[in-house]
């Protein structure tokens, strides 16, 4: 990570134009190029350079799991035994209703989101993936979700913020 890096007008257009929606299209970063009035390659250079510096971490869709028929979603917490978080996180993994699969450093050390048609399916899921994965029940920690609040959060950036600092690495 760079820790001295100025941004520009440019840099500003770039990352509050990455927080629209990206564009559906065979050639997205040519369409958000457009936007901000540069080049593709320079638009990826500069991209590049504010992923290097710490500022952009990275950029990735919002699916709204409702619109694919999933109603219902849980977030689980499973004790492990140090030993076997890698090899559960890879069972955990490989299904596709699982949209979030992190280690903590906490009692309850992988956490996942499961996104099912109903209760039931989702119960029915859990519980394949205790039996496969050998978890006990008592070592989960089960949350499922009673109200879908969408939170659409975006950081209106300008120039006077970078100017006086509030804007940068750290």
């Amino acid at each position: 990570m760079t820790a001295d890096i100025v941004l520009d007008k440019t840099d500003i257009a770039i990352l509050n134009t990455l927080q629209e929606d990206v564009p559906l299209v065979s050639r997205p970063w040519s369409e958000i190029a457009g936007k901000v009035g540069l080049p593709e390659h320079k638009l990826l250079d500069r991209m590049k350079r504010l992923k290097d510096a710490g500022i952009l971490k990275g950029i990735s869709p919002i699916l709204d799991s409702r619109e694919w028929g999933l109603s219902a979603a849980t977030l689980v917490a499973l004790h492990l035994p140090p030993g076997r978080v890698k090899e559960i996180a890879c069972i955990i993994s490989s299904y596709p209703e699982v949209s979030h699969n992190f280690r903590r450093d906490h009692y309850y050390s992988l956490w996942f989101t499961l996104s099912g048609r109903d209760k039931e399916a989702i119960k029915r899921l859990l519980l394949e993936i205790l039996q496969r994965t050998g978890v006990a029940e008592e070592d989960v920690l089960n949350l499922p979700t009673v109200k879908k609040l969408k939170i659409d959060v975006r950081f209106a950036f300008d120039q006077e913020e970078v100017r006086e600092g509030i804007i940068g690495p750290g």
